[in-house]
């Protein structure tokens, strides 16, 4: 069975909000997703750990990620690549709005079973 490309616009995705102070917007393709998050200042992000390779590439303001008990300060223009099943957790030191990539799929968040990031 032969392939088709795909157009999304990103105003047509609807917006989830996960908890207090984060909403994403995703899509998924066969092996990866791309991800558009918005956190406020203070939001948390749960340590957690997932099969999935992850780069976050932040577009605006700042996250202070905790990888392994080292903090990491990403801002606007720069990326972090997280390996796979590497904890992390992360709070926005800024009003941040940043792009995730995760290959492969993150399931949980498809199905909505990442109970981490709803508590």
């Amino acid at each position: 069975m032969e392939a088709t490309a795909q157009l999304y616009k990103w105003d047509d995705i609807a917006l989830e909000t996960v908890r207090d102070g984060i909403t994403r917007k995703f899509i998924a393709g066969d092996r990866e997703m791309v991800a558009q998050i918005t956190l406020t200042r203070g939001a948390i992000v749960p340590e957690h750990s997932h099969e999935s390779e992850q780069l976050t590439y932040v577009i605006t303001g700042a996250l202070k990620f905790t990888l392994r008990g080292r903090g990491v300060t990403v801002r606007a223009g720069e990326l972090l690549r997280i390996p796979s099943w590497m904890p992390h957790s992360a709070e926005a030191v800024e009003d941040c709005f940043e792009l995730d990539i995760f290959s492969p799929l993150r399931q949980d968040w498809i199905d909505g079973t990442d109970d981490y990031f709803r508590r």
